[in-house]
């Protein structure tokens, strides 16, 4: 807990006034998610639909990470606090959580010394690549639900229950659903590879719990499917759903072979220059050269003897390169060396939205659990071997028995102890990087707003929000608690070909909104622009146009007032009052 509220130390210190300088855009949709969540609670609305961004069309909530799992139960504290401490305090507790729940599943079926797996836990909460999610992105850091799920995966058809374990699995794999997909995709395909590396070389144990091990299986994947039926058909079939996103571009995205031995940004040991050179695509391995060592140390000493410490080596092989992506990167350089996604079609479902670069997260899990068997496995030098309290061996063989101590042997102890040390302590986190950013006008946060917005009309905020622009508008929606319906905002959703896209498709008045603002002049007006604004502003159901204060305010009120002629200035904003010209 502790470390959680270290690592968001920086959004504490001003906490109403902080973003992620990293993902600035993720941070304040995860704000506004927040707010959702809290919406939908408080009005008893739909939550896997919202019309209060992108107006008139609203947003799928199930079919973008809407982290629904966790915005409706921490709607109280959102409605009391504001969603950016409800984002500061969740982003700390769910590193923590996961941590948490790391060290309860290693030093419950895994290991025997508790400091091996408070390592490999702390390792697991706080990993490089979670780290570096949490900038803006809490979604990927909310894995605690996942050793759960996989030591639930690992206990079917063991002992008979198989009743009770299958609706263990499906309550658990249901509610990550609601938190987030893709790590739990991920989490399945480890799983799959763990058991069919237990069955290759467990032939006989998996023979006697395969009838146990597929009806728990097929019980709990049942209930999960029933539970959340009606969300999945909506996620794809809903309003606003959508296939494929962009046409497959994320499938380029690879890990870089060097990020595997480099130290990342967020830790004592990172530095920011590196980011130019081969951080260009999410930092999800970046374990740094000596836990790379350390790690395959321990790979190479526990092979023969741990049935644990094998499976994670096949994790380690298999997800390591499937994360290369369609061309090996190799120090920031593109090879002609074609990687595994190459043989990937783009269009595949479900596949077609995942980055090669995350299935590194796996890797990183293989190698938490063996920092775990490692520290386990010197512990156990100087000790007299006991029987397990544990399962079975040929169920969980861990790390084994080490011989007892002798005086050649007593030095395995500490030199295991400083290796596992020196490789992780390096790795400390430090504070996410913060911003400044300015709360929304006062006429938005004391109600001005209210005369001028009847029920079923949108504020339109200037500029209209998107996934470049509008950083700031799209918290007036956020802070406010969705009050005003906005257009706009910062989503997936469909395009004229029913394909995924960031933000809604442009209208011609916004697209000019944004080309004035990178310009940073007004072009020269035309009555046909005049009347395109009127028109988009009858498609947004527009009541009033509200432009605050903006590093671009000077020519933004010159384009609006050459659009719908003189403003009003209300309280600490310009207003247009568009009622008159839309009807």
């Amino acid at each position: 807990m502790l470390l959680g509220v270290f690592v968001c130390l920086n959004y504490w210190v001003d906490v109403q006034h902080r973003v992620s300088s990293h993902l600035p855009t993720d941070h304040s949709w995860f704000e506004w998610l927040f707010s959702h969540g809290a919406y939908s609670v408080r009005h008893l609305e739909n939550p896997l639909f919202s019309a209060r961004q992108n107006a008139p069309d609203g947003v799928n909530m199930m079919a973008n990470t809407s982290l629904l799992g966790m915005t409706l139960p921490l709607a109280p504290v959102t409605l009391l606090f504001g969603p950016q401490v409800t984002y500061a305090l969740y982003l700390g507790g769910a590193l923590a959580a996961t941590a948490a729940t790391s060290y309860w599943v290693l030093s419950r079926h895994l290991v025997r010394s508790r400091a091996g797996a408070f390592v490999g836990g702390a390792f697991l909460g706080f990993a490089p690549g979670i780290v570096h999610h949490a900038n803006g992105q809490p979604n990927f850091v909310s894995n605690f639900l996942l050793p759960l799920i996989v030591a639930r995966v690992l206990c079917l058809g063991r002992d008979g229950r198989w009743r009770r374990d299958g609706i263990v699995l499906g309550l658990l794999v249901a509610y990550q659903i609601f938190i987030n997909e893709e790590m739990l995709l991920l989490t399945a395909l480890a799983c799959l590879v763990i058991v069919v590396a237990y069955g290759v070389q467990r032939p006989r144990a998996a023979r006697e719990r395969a009838g146990g091990f597929l009806a728990a299986l097929g019980l709990g994947g049942g209930l999960a499917l029933l539970l959340t039926a009606y969300p999945i058909w909506f996620q794809f079939n809903g309003p606003q759903s959508y296939r494929g996103l962009q046409g497959g571009v994320f499938h380029n995205w690879g890990e870089d072979l060097m990020a595997f031995v480099t130290f990342p940004r967020d830790t004592m040991a990172g530095d920011e220059a590196v980011e130019k050179t081969i951080g260009l695509t999410e930092q999800n391995s970046w374990f740094g050269w000596p836990l790379v060592l350390v790690a395959l140390a321990a790979l190479v000493l526990l092979w023969r003897r741990s049935l644990a410490a094998r499976v994670c080596g096949v994790l380690v092989v298999l997800f390591t390169v499937g994360a290369i992506g369609p061309k090996v990167r190799f120090d920031g350089v593109e090879t002609t060396v074609v990687g595994p996604w190459a043989y990937i079609p783009d269009d595949v479902p479900l596949v077609e939205m995942m980055m090669p670069t995350r299935l590194a997260l796996v890797t990183t899990a293989a190698v938490g659990v063996l920092l775990a068997l490692a520290w386990d496995a010197a512990a156990g030098y100087g000790r007299r071997p006991v029987p397990a309290p544990r399962p079975a061996a040929d169920d969980t063989d861990a790390a084994g028995d080490p011989p007892a101590a002798t005086p050649a042997r007593r030095w395995i102890r500490p030199v295991g102890y400083a290796a596992v040390a020196l490789a992780v302590l390096p790795l400390f986190p430090r504070p996410l990087p913060a911003q400044h950013v300015d709360l929304p006008p006062r006429f938005i946060t004391a109600g001005g707003w209210r005369p001028y917005v009847p029920e079923g009309r949108t504020l339109v905020p200037v500029p209209i929000p998107s996934n470049v622009h509008g950083l700031s508008t799209l918290r007036w929606s956020a802070l406010t608690g969705h009050e005003f319906p906005v257009p706009g905002g910062y989503f997936i959703g469909p395009n004229e070909k029913g394909e995924g896209v960031f933000g809604a498709p442009n209208r011609p008045t916004s697209t000019l909104i944004y080309t004035t603002m990178d310009a940073g002049t007004v072009p020269t007006l035309t009555g046909e622009n005049r009347r395109q604004a009127v028109a988009d502003l009858r498609f947004w159901k527009a009541s009033v146009v509200v432009l605050g204060d903006h590093p671009r305010e000077t020519v933004l009120r010159e384009l609006m007032t050459g659009l719908l002629g003189p403003a009003r200035r209300v309280d600490d904003v310009w207003l247009w009052d568009v009622r008159p010209l839309v009807g």
